[in-house]
Formats: C-alpha cells, sequence, structure tokens
C-alpha cells in the first residue's frame, strides 16, 4: 500500500498551537511572567472552546475502559469545517478535512491518518451511505465521530474541530507561511467571492486566505493529492508557529484559535500530551487509504476506498493503540505487543 512517511514533525495546526505553545515558552526562555500568562491564557482558551459529546461516561462505545492520555494509547480527529461567520453554518457544515492521529506512548510516536473528504460510507445519523463530509452536516462531531468509528472500528476518544476563519486567523498572525505552490489556480475566498484567489507556481509567501484556497482546491489533481498537501499546510504552520521569530506572535494565535475551536479535551488532558513534544524519539508517520473515484448511480462522484487498502490500514491503527486485530492480520497478545 501506497504510503508516505515522514518523521520528527509537528503533526498538525492544533498541536503546533494548542500543545506546543506553552512548551515553547519554557524552552525558549523568554520570562516567567510571559510565560504564566500565556499558561492562564491557554487554558482560559481550552475551557470557552469545550464541547462535551454526550456519550456515556464520556468514552467511545468501542473502549470497554474510560482511557486517560497520560497512560493509555489514544487517538483524536481533527476536523477543519467549512463554517464561517459569512456563512453562518456552524452547526450544518461540512467537514473540508478529516484527519485521524492515534497516540502511542511506549513509542512515542503518532501515526497520521487522512481520509478523504468524499469518501462513500455509512453515515449512521442517517442510516445510508454518502460522502464522510456530509455527516458533520447532520449530526456535528458527534455524528462525525460515529461514522468513522463504524468505517474504521476504531475507537475515537478526542476530538478537536477548527473552522475557515480560525484557520485564516492563524496564518495571518503568523505574517503568512512559506510554500512552494504547486501550480497556477484560482480559487473561492472564505466569503465565497468566485476567483479571488488567483495563485502562480512556486515558492513564496501566503497569507491567511491564500493558505485556504490552496488546501480547498482541488481542481488540478484528487481528493488523495489534496489531503496530502494539506498535510504539508500544516506542517508550514507548524514550523512557523514553532520558530524562534513567532514567540512573542503566541498570544495571538492563542485568541485565533480559541474563539474558532471546539474539543471535548479539558487542559489537563492537553498537558498530558506535552510529553510526546519534548521526547527526541518523537516521529510522525503519515499513512493514506488507497482507492479511486468516479461517478454512482445517482450522479454524483465519489471516493470508493478500496476494501484491502481499509482493513490494512485498520489493522495498523489498531496495532498502534494496543487493540488487538478484528480481521486476523496483526493478531497478539496483550503482554507481547510490537510496534512499528
Amino acid at each position: 500500500m501506497a504510503k508516505q512517511r515522514k518523521h520528527n514533525r509537528m503533526f498538525s495546526i492544533k498541536k503546533a498551537l494548542l500543545y506546543s505553545s506553552v512548551i515553547l515558552i519554557f524552552l525558549i526562555g523568554i520570562g516567567v511572567g510571559y510565560a504564566v500568562y500565556l499558561f492562564d491564557r491557554t487554558s482560559d482558551t481550552i475551557t470557552e472552546s469545550h464541547e462535551e459529546l454526550g456519550r456515556e461516561d464520556d468514552r467511545s462505545s468501542l473502549r470497554d475502559d474510560m482511557v486517560d492520555p497520560v497512560e493509555d494509547n489514544v487517538s483524536i480527529l481533527f476536523m477543519g469545517v467549512d463554517s464561517s461567520e459569512h456563512r453562518g453554518n456552524d452547526d450544518h457544515s461540512l467537514s473540508d478535512a478529516l484527519l485521524l492521529a492515534t497516540f502511542n506512548k511506549e513509542d512515542s510516536n503518532v501515526k497520521l491518518l487522512s481520509i478523504p473528504r468524499d469518501s462513500y460510507v455509512r453515515v449512521p445519523e442517517l442510516g445510508y451511505h454518502t460522502k464522510i463530509n456530509h455527516a458533520h452536516a447532520f449530526g456535528g462531531p458527534s455524528a462525525t465521530i460515529e461514522t468513522v468509528e463504524e468505517f474504521l472500528e476504531l475507537p475515537v476518544d478526542y476530538f478537536v474541530r477548527m473552522n475557515f476563519e480560525g484557520f485564516i486567523e492563524v496564518v495571518d498572525s503568523l505574517d503568512g507561511i512559506p510554500f512552494d505552490v504547486p501550480y497556477e489556480f484560482t480559487e473561492s475566498d472564505s466569503n465565497d467571492n468566485r476567483d479571488a484567489i488567483h495563485l502562480y507556481p512556486g515558492e513564496q509567501m501566503l497569507n491567511g486566505e491564500e493558505a485556504l484556497a490552496l488546501a480547498r482546491t482541488r481542481d488540478n489533481d484528487n481528493d488523495i493529492e489534496r489531503g496530502k498537501r494539506q498535510q504539508e499546510i500544516m506542517e508550514s504552520i507548524a514550523k512557523k508557529a514553532t520558530s524562534a521569530s513567532s514567540v512573542l506572535k503566541l498570544d495571538e494565535l492563542i485568541t485565533a484559535v480559541g474563539s474558532n475551536m471546539a474539543t471535548n479535551l479539558n487542559f489537563s488532558e492537553i498537558r498530558s500530551f506535552f510529553s510526546y513534544g519534548l521526547d527526541e524519539q518523537f516521529a510522525i508517520e503519515t499513512v493514506n487509504l488507497e482507492g479511486t473515484g468516479g461517478y454512482m448511480e445517482d450522479g454524483v462522484w465519489y471516493y470508493q476506498v478500496d476494501e484491502a487498502s481499509r482493513v490494512q490500514i485498520q489493522d495498523e491503527l489498531r496495532e498502534h493503540l494496543n487493540l488487538p486485530s478484528i480481521n486476523g492480520v496483526n493478531d497478539f497478545a496483550e503482554d507481547e505487543v510490537s510496534y512499528y
């Protein structure tokens, strides 16, 4: 199965902005007073952004027991949604990007799966098959999580959701990000003004609107390449956010994230992820689902995930979470766990 393996990187916008901000303040040493101030700001931001899923015992139905990220291998579903103040559709927006991250405590590493937004799956909230990005429009984070769990038969322990405006504000608060644009294209802006963004190929500095347009466009490639491009954009944001030149902008970063984010993580749980970023052996591996796209009888274009690829990814991520295989491919005893 085709994979793109990338090591020693920050794994997403949210990790860079939420998990690393406090760490960086102390590592770079710009002053205890400012560090305490930002620590409190981050705590307040998480409190204001907290959103419960209404699950029994606050755990996945695929878990026998509650998990603790301090001790257990856990998963987080990152959702980028196409909502904004202009659209006024926070509760009924489509998910524009879905990334499932599994964290392994023993090896201090993360596997990051990009799920194509047009994947043809069953949405339990609706009771029929459609594009996976429709789940959020009909049932928000809960319906999206339920859909991903059924599709991959993996527990989703936590979620982090960010909208268009949060993405734009994050990039602009960093004074833009460097990126090698692969081709010329035009795209609508966040206010749906058609062809308002026009970019040419080559290395350049992108502002928030331009970075969003690049993350959204797919007229010149496909859903899989789009997912990979989103991962590269996230990497560029993470590198800029964690650079020394951006330290004094962390206050703006936290503000940008806080007003445009929702998560069921509390601050103490987020703090438990700091250990990953501090470990010198920390590594990221990105994995992708194989498949083909095409029109179905209803006249709509879908991405059909290859079943063998889905099963292989399922077993790989279940093993990474220290869960037994359900396909008989990577069965192991609990006291004889092997990790990649």
